[in-house]
């Protein structure tokens, strides 16, 4: 080949590349960090390795006490940095950076995780497939190729959980469908949805912020939708930790708080028993586990929010029947 065909088929390629570019939705990555430096670079380098060109990263940072800012700063120069005095937690952390993100569609990810090269591009061909699309849930996967998430199940109790999860990945997990909700650790979400129904619940602070925001999607007639082929891979509790008292504390009261807010009156009214029963039976659970202070604060908390909480329904748009939440059960 001539140098004057390499040139050529260079500039041909650039010009596909900028065609891809103006032509495609924008997608704002936002990734929040508290105190992530040894992971950031793994997960980075995923996306800049993505085979969809028009991304935009944002890390925002939740008052790290690391080296984290310091290393972003030498990362590279297209990256947007926001630092936060405080740390807002997840919800008020990735609130910050939606506020900030240009794109149409905002992907979520921890700082713990690491996407597989046509990740984005698997979400957003889904996203843009189906304009009643507002979410889509990744494949998650621990670092041993065992399931850490095939999206979220929720059960009248107010219990979610990601399915699948600590399932060896054996394609039982390998089909297209529509599910709850997407784990905000690798999802995507319609930012016109988020501009209708609201951004995460930064009340919540950490852990069911994404139940509580794919709940006032689905009840403002959004669905979501799981796309296998979009796999992240994640080291999970990389901030928080597993099990920890931090994650105790804020589940078990924020699992009592979406669903005094979300559930539709008649649902909440049959549901009570369960609800009832399976928050006062994890106080002995957790007790045992030597965490009962913690559980026990959890619910305290829980109960003192439930006014707060009763006041929000009348700030969501229910324009589904009751119906269309309880076959997520």
């Amino acid at each position: 080949m001539t140098e004057f065909q390499n040139e050529s088929c260079s500039l041909n390629d650039s010009l596909l590349n900028f065609q891809e570019v103006i032509t495609k939705p924008v997608v704002s990555v936002v990734i929040v960090n508290y105190n992530g430096e040894k992971f950031l670079k793994k997960c980075l380098e995923g996306l800049l390795i993505q085979t969809y060109l028009n991304i935009e990263i944002i890390i925002v940072d939740n008052a790290s006490t690391d080296n984290s800012v310091e290393y972003l700063k030498s990362f590279f120069k297209e990256l947007i940095i926001i630092v936060n005095s405080s740390n807002l937690g997840f919800a008020g952390g990735v609130n910050t950076g939606i506020r900030k993100a240009q794109g149409a569609l905002i992907m979520t990810l921890n700082n713990d995780t690491w996407p597989d090269s046509n990740c984005v591009e698997r979400l957003v061909s889904e996203m843009t497939s189906d304009d009643h699309t507002g979410m889509c849930a990744a494949k998650m996967l621990f670092p041993d190729t065992s399931i850490n998430s095939a999206g979220i199940f929720i059960s009248r109790s107010g219990a979610a959980w990601d399915r699948g999860k600590f399932e060896a990945d054996k394609g039982q997990y390998n089909s297209r469908e529509e599910i709850f909700g997407p784990c905000a650790g690798a999802a995507l979400y319609r930012r016109k949805m988020l501009d209708e129904i609201g951004l995460f619940d930064e009340d919540f602070f950490l852990y069911m912020e994404d139940v509580d925001l794919a709940f006032r999607a689905h009840l403002a007639g959004w669905k979501c939708i799981y796309v296998p082929e979009a796999v992240v891979y994640h080291y999970h509790g990389g901030t928080a930790g597993f099990m920890s008292d931090l994650t105790v504390y804020y589940g078990n009261r924020n699992i009592l708080w979406y669903t005094i807010k979300n559930y539709p009156l008649k649902t909440l009214l049959t549901s009570l028993p369960w609800i009832i029963g399976r928050n006062l039976a994890t106080i002995p659970y957790y007790a045992f586990k030597g965490q009962g202070k913690v559980i026990f604060q959890s619910k305290i908390d829980g109960i003192i929010g439930i006014p707060k909480m009763w006041a929000k329904r009348r700030l969501i748009r229910m324009t589904v029947k009751a119906s269309e939440i309880n076959r997520f059960f």
